[in-house]
Parts: C-alpha cells; structure tokens; sequence
C-alpha cells in the first residue's frame, strides 16, 4: 500500500485549499455512475461528506479527542467493525494505521502503556492497534472511547466474527531487530465487549503477510483472508476448532480448477472477463510463518492464483465479495464475489467446486476508482469506500446493485480516503472513517429499503 517510498496516505496530504478548490467544479451530478444514471448529491454546508437526499451524517470521533482511559484518538482511522451491545447500544472497534514513527499521531504519547504487543527501541509503545467506541444508536451519543489492542503495525482492516470479536490485521512484515522486538504481519483478535487493553495475542496460524482484511462464513466459521500486494494471493483458513481461531489451522490459498490459468487481474490479458465466473480449488500453504515473507510467491509458484492487491472483505447474500483496488484492465479496480461450494471445506468439495466471479471492473476512473473497504448494505446492495491516490484525491462511497450496477452514495470533500463501513445491527446507521485527520461519522438514512 505504497507509492514508490511514500506512504500511499501521505501522497497528497498538506495541500493547499487552492489545489482543491480545482475539485470543487466537478459537481455531483456530473458522475459517471453506470447504468443508474446521475446520482443526485446534496452538497455538504461543513465540507466534509456530500450525501444523498434523505441522508444525514454526524461526526461522534476525531482523532485528538481525549478518552475514557487518558489516551486520545489516534490518527489513520481504517478498517472497522458493529457490535450490537443490547438496549440500542453498539461498540465499534476501529483500527489505526499507525507505524512505529507514528507516534505524535498515535495515542499513547509518552504515558505507559501496561499491555503492548511490542514496542519500539526507545521503549515506547508501537502507537497501532485499534480503540472500541460504544455508541447509542437512540440518543446518538459516544458513552465511552478507549483503546482495546496496542503495540502493533498498520492495522490496516480486518473483520468481524459471528461469536462478537474483531480481528484485526497488521498491513506490514517488519523483522524483529528493524526498531521492533519481535516479528508483524500477524492478525489479532479484540472482542468488542472487552473494556480496556486486551491480551495482545497473534493468531500465527493464520499467516504471517501483508495483512488486510478477514471475513468469516457463519455457515462454516472458515475465515478468508486478503493480501495488500501488486502480485497477492486470497487465502482461507481452516479452523481446527469452530469458533477458536488460536486454536490454529490450515492456510490455503485459492487456484483456479481449470489449468492454465493463475492470474486474475486482466492487466496483461483478459482471463477473467467482467461479469465471468470460474470453478476454483484450494491448495494447502506450508512455512505459513514466511520469515523471508515469500508466502504468496510460493503459493503462485503452486499455481495459486494472483489477484492485485486484495482488499477489504465481506460475507454478504451468501458470499464473499472482495475489493482487488488496482485490478482490472484499466487497473482502476475489482470487486470479486465468492460462492462458496455447498460442502466448502470438506472433500466433498472437488465434485461440487466453488465459483469466482469477476463482479465489477471499473472501466472509468468517474465508475469506481481504487475500492477498498466493503460491506453489505440491509438491502443487499455493496458500499464500497474509494481509496485512490493522486495529487488531488476525490474519494467517494460507491453502491453496487446485486445485478452489478455501480452508482454513487457519497463524496468526501477532504483530502483523505473513507474507511471502515460498517452497518448497525438494525440497519440504520452506516459508519464510516475518514482516515486522516481521523473521523468516524454515523449516517443515517433509508438504508434498509434505498
């Protein structure tokens, strides 16, 4: 998730107001939104996000604020994922994209920090990690913020679990003996009733990589797992037990039935036309724990199939959609969907193979530009959260209709990418990060029958 040597998320950040107010004469309604036609945005008094008619957001988060526990909102608000706590109450566990020369941005500052995975040279607690914000969803107020996971890398994104718990993802594979004390690229599990720091434990079994999302099929409790890179793989993982991921398992990662084929991403050549499907297998991984961080290209090397660069992830309508941001032969972007075989993970598998589904390819930049995070909507419609990175970005909130059409939910108007989608247990609330300076709006609105 970088540009050259830069922190993708830095590539633009600091602007002038001059150099975005050359975006300010792209109206809404001027966006491409494929067969829906021109998508109606009302525009937003405080600059922040434009919406459709009938929607309204409030911001209930901002990095800096000071919470419950003494610390304070870290910077890089990314992935995230909605609890339901009774009474209509939810916490949200929302990661920070934080790096160990973070930490001015970070939460913790130079106060101790008792429960940290790792720490840098200097002894100071790695700033990543995610914090739980319990909201009420009736009086539409924060009753708590602290942090839950610290002393990590780029938790980038990651997924929730049917039994109540985050995993989150660290997005980075640094050594120990780089500033750090021990090995990343893990993923963590927080569970979102937790109050406080949680025991810092990595679910190695589960791979070490360039982490970036998890979504998990309540039917089967298999996990499936995204991979951050140009030449990445899509994973599952096995659990030896139901419902306890540190119990271990087995990683494998998805190829392709027929032979011949081993590339997803159309750059070079067409092999997955839009709106195609392909039946699709799975082959065990070995030295999950990757100290050279060579997995994926021992997998392909296996005839894993290479998408580019895996994104978020999402169990929804009875499969698993994931965003590849740079896929595509425009490389402007994919989103996959995933049906699973209807003996998926036993060997019953091999006669009644899943299928993969090229689901959407931007072919406009003004289409679909660099998804990222996703999620489901109540109506069975994706929301995916744009991420492009150029001088100048202008990231929108994209819907996908279960037929595939693609049309516009919302604008930000800061230099930043949305995040964290993630809908109330009712339906009625969307939430969403803006990454930096870090937010976490609450939009509501007819989601349920939009």
């Amino acid at each position: 998730m970088k540009v050259a040597d830069m922190d993708r998320r830095e590539f633009g950040l600091g602007l002038t107001a001059l150099a975005f107010g050359g975006l300010a004469g792209c109206a809404a309604s001027d966006l491409f939104t494929g067969s829906s036609g021109p998508s109606p945005l009302v525009a937003d008094p405080d600059g922040i996000l434009d919406l459709r008619p009938g929607y309204a957001y409030r911001v209930i988060s901002r990095g800096g604020d000071v919470m419950d526990d003494g610390h304070v909102v870290g910077d890089r608000a990314d992935g995230m994922g909605c609890f339901g706590l009774g009474n209509g109450r939810v916490a949200l566990v929302r990661n920070h994209e934080l790096q160990a020369r973070h930490h001015e941005s970070g939460p913790f500052g130079s106060r101790p920090v008792p429960l940290a995975y790792d720490r840098s040279d200097d002894g100071l607690a790695l700033p990543g990690g995610t914090s739980t914000l319990v909201y009420d969803l009736r009086s539409r107020k924060v009753e708590a913020q602290y942090q839950s996971l610290a002393g990590t890398i780029r938790n980038c994104s990651g997924g929730v679990t049917p039994w109540g718990s985050w995993l989150t993802c660290e997005e980075d594979v640094t050594r120990a003996g780089n500033g750090v004390a021990r090995d990343h690229g893990w993923v963590f599990e927080v569970p979102a009733s937790h109050k406080g720091l949680v025991e810092p434990v990595p679910l190695t079994a589960m791979g070490r990589f360039n982490h970036e999302a998890a979504a998990i099929d309540p039917a089967t409790g298999i996990v499936y797992l995204t991979e951050d890179r140009d030449d990445s793989l899509f994973y599952r993982f096995l659990p030896a037990q139901r419902g306890r991921l540190s119990a271990g398992g087995r990683l494998q990662a998805l190829a392709f039935v027929e032979p011949g084929i081993d590339d997803t991403r159309n750059w070079s050549e067409v092999t997955l036309p839009i709106g195609g499907a392909r039946p699709v297998r799975w082959i065990d991984l070995d030295g999950t724990h990757s100290p050279d961080d060579d997995l994926r290209l021992r997998g392909h090397a296996s005839s894993a199939a290479r998408f580019a660069r895996g994104e978020g992830v999402h169990f929804g309508n009875g499969s698993i959609y994931f965003c590849c941001t740079s896929g595509g032969a425009a490389k402007l972007g994919q989103v996959f969907r995933y049906r699973p075989s209807s003996a998926e993970g036993q060997p019953a598998e091999r006669s009644s193979p899943a299928m993969l589904q090229n689901f959407v390819e931007s072919t406009d930049p003004r289409m679909f530009n660099f998804g990222d995070n996703l999620t489901v909507a109540p109506n069975g419609h994706l929301v995916v959260c744009e991420d492009q990175y150029s001088l100048v970005v202008d990231n929108h909130l994209r819907g996908v209709s279960p037929a595939g059409e693609v049309y516009t939910l919302a604008r930000c108007r800061l230099q930043t990418e949305l995040a964290g989608a993630c809908f109330s247990p009712d339906g009625s609330t969307l939430f969403v990060n803006l990454y930096s300076p870090a937010m976490t709006l609450a939009i509501t609105g007819p989601w349920t029958t939009a």
